[in-house]
């Protein structure tokens, strides 16, 4: 059974069923259905043509369940006779079922968690470490994005902001999660940067290329996480960052700036660095400046307390880090490194093995876990 194929189809014939008449949550849960039934009937009967068999076979799961469901008798009389097999289109229709979820019915978090769970195949426990919220808070988001967009014909797409956001979200997940989707959400960026002359979708585009012309180097063969000071520079895609410093430019040139642009900005700055001793932190500190003024983002100040830590000294990335919130996702493992650049090794490693009992990978805990017994072998010595 060809697992990546269902989860491939599954946008197109959702998109389908929607313009056909089905409410979001109904054609979800019809879909998800046939899914269940082509895992079981597949292996020993596999049809010629997938896509037309799942939009078939949820169209007709569809029915049924508004056949049984008596309050929506009165939308059922309005059901069309239900189609013949037959093959569909090969049309790609992601990118619209993108827009269409984001709707403006929805709150834009609301909208970018429901098209996360219900078109990226993100988990609710992916989304919800996302938003930085608890798994059982981010479910209940999704739960009342379904119920309010039930019954809602899909015919008014949402905007251009939340649709970027949850293609940055998913790139997030395929380039350092459990499921590989940064290709597709490159691949989505690079439509919309077509069809819409838009300086932030330009700027999410240049910052993808440019994070994704380092994925070669992220992790050693074993699978061990290598940290951006320690990678192999040589085996950067330099075409990507080429291309993605070409996009950038184009769009900071229209001085309409934007937290993606200013993050490409970043990013482009560790790319145009030889080695990691010759990056410019003073000018990606200005660079967090800008984004943290767009954003105001807990995350994007904890990731300027290290920058000022490079520029500045350590004790000056501590005196920043010391206004956050040590609660947030990777706060102990800023302080650690910032304390070892500081000398005191013994924090520093007591710092590492709770950012490693924190972290949301197994890569990431295995590299703090490293860290804190490189340091604690340290102190013994």
């Amino acid at each position: 059974m060809d697992e990546a194929l269902l989860r491939s189809l599954t946008p197109s014939v959702l998109t389908v069923l929607v313009r056909r008449g089905a409410d979001f949550a109904a054609a979800e849960d019809a879909v998800q259905d046939a899914l269940v039934e082509a895992l079981r009937v597949w292996p020993a009967d596999p049809p010629r043509d997938p896509k037309g068999w799942l939009v078939t076979v949820a169209w007709r799961k569809f029915l049924d369940q508004a056949r049984a469901d008596s309050a929506r008798r009165r939308r059922e009389d309005r059901v069309d006779e239900e189609p013949a097999p037959g093959p569909a289109p090969a049309v790609d229709d992601t990118l619209q079922l993108y827009f269409l979820c984001a709707h403006p019915s929805l709150t834009p978090s609301s909208a970018v968690a429901l098209t996360l769970r219900a078109v990226g195949g993100l988990t609710t426990r992916q989304i919800a470490q996302a938003y930085l919220v608890p798994e059982a808070t981010m479910a209940q988001r999704i739960s009342r994005a379904k119920r309010t967009v039930s019954g809602v014909r899909f015919d008014q797409p949402g905007d251009v902001a939340t649709v970027l956001r949850v293609l940055y979200l998913v790139f997030n997940e395929g380039y350092s999660g459990d499921v590989d989707l940064a290709a597709e959400a490159i691949r989505l960026t690079r439509q919309l940067a077509a069809a819409i002359d838009h300086p932030e979708v330009a700027g999410l585009l240049a910052l993808m290329l440019l994070h994704h012309a380092r994925r070669a180097s992220r992790t050693a063969p074993d699978g061990a996480l290598v940290p951006l000071a320690e990678q192999d520079r040589g085996r950067w895609d330099t075409a990507s960052i080429a291309e993605g410093v070409e996009i950038l430019q184009a769009a900071l040139a229209r001085d309409r700036l934007g937290e993606f642009q200013a993050q490409a900005a970043i990013a482009a700055l560790h790319a145009d660095a030889r080695t990691a001793e010759e990056t410019d932190w003073v000018q990606i500190v200005e660079w967090y400046d800008e984004l943290a003024r767009l954003t105001d983002s807990p995350v994007v100040r904890l990731n300027r307390a290290v920058a000022v830590g490079e520029a500045d000294g350590p004790r000056a990335g501590l005196a920043a880090l010391a206004a956050l919130d040590d609660s947030l996702p990777r706060h102990a493992a800023v302080a650690a490194y910032l304390h070892e650049r500081d000398g005191d090794l013994a924090t520093a490693a007591r710092l590492y093995s709770e950012a490693a009992e924190k972290a949301s990978n197994l890569a990431e805990r295995d590299y703090l876990t490293r860290q804190a017994a490189r340091l604690n072998a340290r102190t013994r010595d």
